[in-house]
């Protein structure tokens, strides 16, 4: 190539601008108002990709270097910047390879899984390619209506066509997040849903009325009406409808807590009173708990004034108490489903103190067993692509909800009682957050 005088220059910009990207995954920041969202998107996609950022900017340096760009001391500068890049995204590379030991370690303390298996490896192929996610053996059956309102009561099945052994196969209900107000149900959970269609489970994910269209809770009537629908129509897709585990990221996670945590409320349930709405278990990601925040974690980063304004129609002074029953933290009781709460340290979207509270008040009352693991370095929405964190993830949740079905195998083999997140037609009580 003919080197360009302009070389050094640009390859200093070009290396600040890959240092901005790298400074966005390494550090915590949250308070940053309207830079938030640029901010957790260059974080997101940088600390998940970070093998893919450092692909990218080696691929430019040597076009840089080949360009002249070492003929002058802004070049030389921007290599030092490159190269110091690198190297704390190989350190928060590193960081990444933790989650495993964290998910054994929650997993051993809460769920007593001593004598259990150890996160595995993450094949390298699968964070090469991180928007590849069919797999053999499973068929997606799209746009399967499940209410009246259109494409907004749509769920997609997830049908396991080469699993081991026969079925009924349990069911993950999967529920999508994007703020309550954007998101599709094809666009999240893929490599969780995947890989446990593949494993012989029966999921769905499904699509709800969003904001501002929507007033709360008609997010959480259609995702009820689509675990009715679910049940009801388990065992024509080899279901078995008597075990369902629900999940969800973001405003998904709070809507799967609040699914787990309000079975068989008939305020939730107009139309569809009598349904069978319980779980017997409940995997929330990065999920928002106390639209109230009642301990202050936010301060002027307060998502009161969005929430009021698009989601619930009110202000926590004139109607409490509906923003009280939005909270998943003030329905804890202790019938609730077992519990298996993943947050990142980093997250800055949904705060982890959020669900540390969350945490504490389910763990206050609960009979079950409450699972928590806390992420290091890990940002919102880690999941969503194959990533080092997201597949030790998915093989936690996999070992979680697994054991929970051998544990209710075990129940129905012996005759005791299955156990369910409620008594059906009871409506749960609600706990006081203080009781944490």
């Amino acid at each position: 190539m003919t080197p360009s005088p302009a070389a050094p220059w640009l390859f200093l910009f070009v290396s600040l601008v890959g240092a901005a990207f790298t400074a966005t995954a390494v550090l915590r920041i949250r308070r940053i108002s309207y830079l938030i969202v640029p901010y957790f998107f260059g974080a997101w996609l940088t600390g998940e990709l970070a093998v893919h950022h450092v692909a990218w900017q080696a691929i430019a340096t040597v076009v840089f270097v080949a360009l002249g760009a070492l003929d002058a001391w802004p070049g030389w500068l921007g290599l030092a910047i490159t190269v110091t890049s690198w190297a704390a995204l190989a350190i928060f590379h590193q960081l990444a390879g933790v989650t495993g030991a964290v998910f054994d370690a929650a997993l051993d303390h809460d769920l007593a899984e001593a004598d259990g298996p150890t996160s595995a490896g993450v094949p390298f192929r699968r964070i090469a390619r991180p928007f590849k996610f069919p797999v053999r053996g499973v068929e997606r059956i799209r746009n399967v209506a499940y209410g009246p309102h259109g494409r907004r009561n749509q769920l997609d099945v997830y049908l396991p066509l080469a699993a081991d052994g026969a079925g009924p196969f349990p069911i993950l209900f999967q529920i999508h997040g994007g703020g309550w107000t954007i998101g599709q149900k094809d666009q999240q959970a893929l490599p969780l849903l995947y890989h446990l269609a593949a494993r012989g489970w029966l999921c769905v994910a499904a699509n709800y009325r969003l904001s501002p269209r929507a007033t709360f809770p008609d997010h959480l009537v259609d995702v009820k009406r689509a675990l009715a629908w679910t049940k009801r129509h388990a065992a024509e897709y080899g279901g078995d409808p008597s075990f369902v585990v629900v999940t969800g990221g973001s405003a998904g996670g709070h809507l799967a807590a609040l699914v787990a945590l309000t079975a068989n409320d008939p305020e939730y349930q107009p139309g569809f009173e009598d349904a069978d709405t319980t779980v017997q278990g409940c995997v929330p990601f990065y999920g928002v708990y106390d639209f109230l925040d009642r301990y202050g974690e936010r301060g002027r980063a307060s998502m009161t004034s969005f929430l009021g304004r698009l989601v619930m129609k009110s202000s926590p002074e004139t109607d409490r108490d509906a923003w009280e029953k939005a909270s998943p933290i003030a329905r804890v009781h202790a019938d609730a489903p077992p519990f298996f709460v993943i947050h990142g340290t980093h997250d800055s979207l949904a705060y982890v103190e959020d669900a540390r509270h969350f945490v504490r008040a389910l763990r206050g009352v609960s009979r079950h067993p409450v699972v928590y693991a806390e992420l290091p370095g890990a940002q919102h929405a880690f999941d969503i692509f194959h990533s080092r964190r997201s597949a030790y993830a998915v093989d936690a949740v996999t070992r979680f909800v697994e054991r929970l079905r051998v544990e209710e195998l075990a129940r129905r083999a012996s005759g005791a009682v299955p156990r369910d997140a409620a008594a059906p037609g009871r409506t749960p009580t609600r706990a006081a957050a203080g009781r944490a």
